[in-house]
């Protein structure tokens, strides 16, 4: 029976050990709560750290914990304190935490703690491999396991990796700083779908895969080497039904059931009838913006002076990486505002701000929420933000108010919320005057509509629809028509070629023989290259023609002193075994003078393009153009060239990040046939890797074994997946 395996940093599971004896607990936060179903599904797993360094645990203890959470169908990381040290608290959280967040400032790149990412992306890996088997489905989560899909892609081809990145992904421009960035992305596209909180941050990412590692993305798929990675936005939601249900108990508690905690919120709501509480609950970290809010509420203070002794700032700052320089000073910095406006405006009755410094148990959270009349969320950069959909969960009379930072990911799928800028003091006082004035009407007609959407996308229902596109990635495959050139295709192919009395092989150059280079001209032949057409040129009974959109002069230059078939120009001039060239086609070059200029113009316009002129075509390149620019001025040079060459018998060929103008009556399947006429062939293959290829796969008789390389619609039967494949696939004929 095929399982799901979850792999996250830490397990759903609290593992304490106290005077050797192990007390394990489950989580109860936003990942686990989402986890349950796909993780109690069948024979599922759920692989990570347990929280106890391998210092912490002798052989016979290790073995005691492994088994103990192996019955909650966990299976547990070794990691070292140093690994802890290295990989978590530093790679994880002062490289690439701070840079996803745009903290640039608190961001280091330090390379022993890179090494140590790797390691233990390693190790995650090693575990895996151990549980995975094919037709598994892995699913990896967030920022301090990117190599990994990659890691576990490379050693199991066929299993299904789906990865979620629960914090932001960064513009390109800031995540063009990250020293190992073509690592990281590759890591990541080991996964067959990616999925992000919000849109912007797959436009990011999908950005970076293009001017990056130079990727080919349609829509929201990439092709990448022989797969289609789709990548998606997904908004995480919560346990809906867990909250409303517990703020519903809370309201119908008697007075004895009712928290010390909701006993003092109840003296404070009826001192006066016009008491207003507003709710700021964060981890203290630095992306939540917490001092920026606090300075925004004295200045609401100042703004608005009628409010004081009739509001109160409830804050909960829960404790998180205490051991960070970063967060020891935001800590600091906290307690220093909160001391100087309570100070500064604190009466004998009434202290505006209450702070905690503490993590709470679920029943007082379910007390501050249902108490707070207003809930205000302002981080600076969040991934998400759960608490503003506690909120909103928690609101069973319908009333109250989310004011809501438009920098975090919720803000994308909660516009009834009052959205403000977490740096602007003035508009989040206005904000705030505006939300405790707001008549209960209003309030009741946005927390409708903002219940209505969360409990029908609740976190259950973000795992099921990413669940179901990781599944439907399996079938991403069916969109090429084309077979994999794996070993029982290979091997027939061969059995066909050694029987066969008279063969042909048509060979493209660039992008098949030869990688693509910046510029045309530094394509030339390596040894290896010319050494392996050498061989395949003796062969008896085979004839070898390289194929090619080159100009003749290009292969005169690289070939002049060997005997090949050659056909140049896709398909203008021949040149023969033992004899000079010639030509297919008599055509006009007129057509330039008209043409050229426009492209100019399009250089001009666009850096990093150039025009290479041939003699009877002209190509504009632009491989080493920004690709979103590159995009754009496609559409527009095509559209242009469209409409000047409808009466000309011209056309226009997208080729690997080039567009060739050349005469309509010349291609490579028009040679190809041609050629095909002088001989008798009972084996015939092709092989090439962009549209002008595809004339000569359509042109050739269905007996003929056409190979596609890359990962693309065509025509052809087959697949290879890069130069590298070719060589070895043309050293097989030896």
């Amino acid at each position: 029976m095929n399982k799901t395996i979850i792999v996250s940093n830490r397990l759903p599971l609290q593992v304490k050990l106290e005077n050797e004896s192990l007390n394990i607990i489950p989580s109860v936060g936003g990942l686990a709560t989402g986890m349950k179903s796909v993780h109690a599904d069948g024979n599922g797993i759920w692989i990570g750290w347990s929280g106890l360094t391998e210092e912490e645990l002798n052989p016979e203890l290790s073995k005691k914990v492994d088994k103990a959470i192996f019955k909650e169908k966990c299976v547990s990381v070794s990691l070292t304190e140093k690994d802890v040290e290295d990989f978590y608290f530093g790679f994880s959280n002062k490289t690439l935490w701070p840079l996803f967040h745009y903290f640039m400032e608190f961001t280091e790149f330090e390379k022993d703690q890179w090494e140590s990412y790797k390691e233990v992306n390693q190790k995650f890996a090693d575990v895996v491999l151990e549980n995975v088997n094919d037709g598994d489905t892995v699913w990896v989560h967030d920022y301090q396991l990117l190599l990994l899909p990659q890691l576990i892609k490379d050693k199991k081809p066929n299993i299904s990796i789906g990865f979620f990145l629960h914090i932001p992904f960064p513009s390109f421009e800031i995540f063009r700083t990250f020293p190992w960035r073509e690592q990281l992305l590759k890591g990541m596209l080991g996964a067959d779908l990616l999925g992000f909180h919000t849109y912007d941050y797959e436009r990011h990412f999908l950005s970076s895969i293009k001017r990056i590692l130079r990727l080919d993305v349609n829509f929201n798929e990439i092709s990448y080497h022989d797969r289609i990675v789709k990548v998606d936005s997904f908004p995480m939601g919560i346990d809906y039904n867990k909250f409303y249900n517990a703020a519903l108990e809370h309201t119908n508690q008697n007075k004895k059931e009712k928290s010390e905690l909701q006993r003092r919120l109840d003296d404070h709501i009826q001192a006066s009838q016009n008491t207003k509480l507003i709710l700021s609950i964060d981890r203290l970290d630095y992306t939540k913006g917490i001092p920026n809010r606090i300075r925004a509420f004295e200045h609401f203070l100042n703004m608005y002076p009628q409010f004081k002794e009739k509001v109160r700032l409830i804050m909960l700052a829960v404790p998180s990486r205490s051991n960070v320089p970063q967060y020891q000073k935001l800590k600091s910095e906290t307690d220093e505002l909160v001391g100087r406006i309570n100070g500064k405006f604190a009466t004998v009755s009434w202290t505006p701000i209450w702070y905690f410094y503490r993590s709470m148990p679920f029943e007082n959270l379910i007390d501050l929420y249902t108490s707070a009349d207003i809930a205000l969320i302002t981080p600076v950069r969040d991934g998400m933000n759960l608490v503003a959909k506690e909120y909103v969960a928690t609101r069973t009379k319908q009333d109250g108010v989310l004011i809501l930072s438009e920098m975090a990911g919720a803000a994308k799928e909660m516009n009834e919320a009052l959205l403000i800028n977490p740096n602007n003091f003035e508009q989040i006082a206005d904000t705030l005057k505006y939300a405790l004035e707001m008549p209960l009407e209003e309030q009741k007609k946005r927390m409708d509509f903002l219940q209505k959407r969360l409990e029908r996308y609740s976190v259950e229902k973000w795992s099921e629809e990413f669940m179901s596109s990781l599944k439907a990635t399996k079938n991403l495959g069916s969109i090429i028509v084309a077979k994999e050139m794996n070993e029982d295709n290979e091997s027939k192919m061969l059995s066909s070629f050694n029987a066969a009395k008279k063969r042909l092989l048509f060979l493209d150059y660039d992008g098949t023989l030869a990688g693509f280079k910046n510029n045309p001209s530094d394509a030339k032949p390596d040894d290896e290259l010319i050494s392996l057409l050498d061989k395949l040129n003796k062969l008896e009974n085979t004839d070898i023609v390289i194929i090619s959109g080159r100009d003749r002069e290009t292969f005169e230059t690289w070939f002049e002193n060997k005997n090949y078939n050659l056909i140049t120009d896709h398909g203008v001039w021949l040149k023969e075994k033992n004899n000079k060239w010639h030509m297919l086609e008599r055509l006009k070059n007129d057509w330039m003078e008209n043409i050229l200029p426009i492209l100019e113009t399009f250089v001009d316009r666009t850096p990093g393009t150039f025009i290479e002129k041939k003699k009877y075509s002209l190509a504009w390149h632009y491989r080493k153009t920004d690709p979103e620019l590159a995009q754009t001025r496609t559409i527009e040079l095509n559209t242009v060239l469209t409409s000047l060459i409808s009466n000309n018998d011209l056309t226009v060929l997208k080729g690997n990040k080039v567009i060739e103008i050349k005469s309509s009556s010349v291609n490579k399947g028009r040679a190809a046939s041609r050629w095909m006429t002088q001989d008798d062939y009972d084996f015939v293959f092709a092989i090439g890797d962009d549209w002008t290829d595809e004339y000569m796969f359509e042109e050739l008789p269905d007996t003929a074994y056409t190979v596609k390389v890359g990962f693309k619609k065509t025509k052809a039967k087959y697949y290879v997946k890069d130069t590298i494949k070719v060589r070895e696939l043309l050293n097989s004929f030896l």
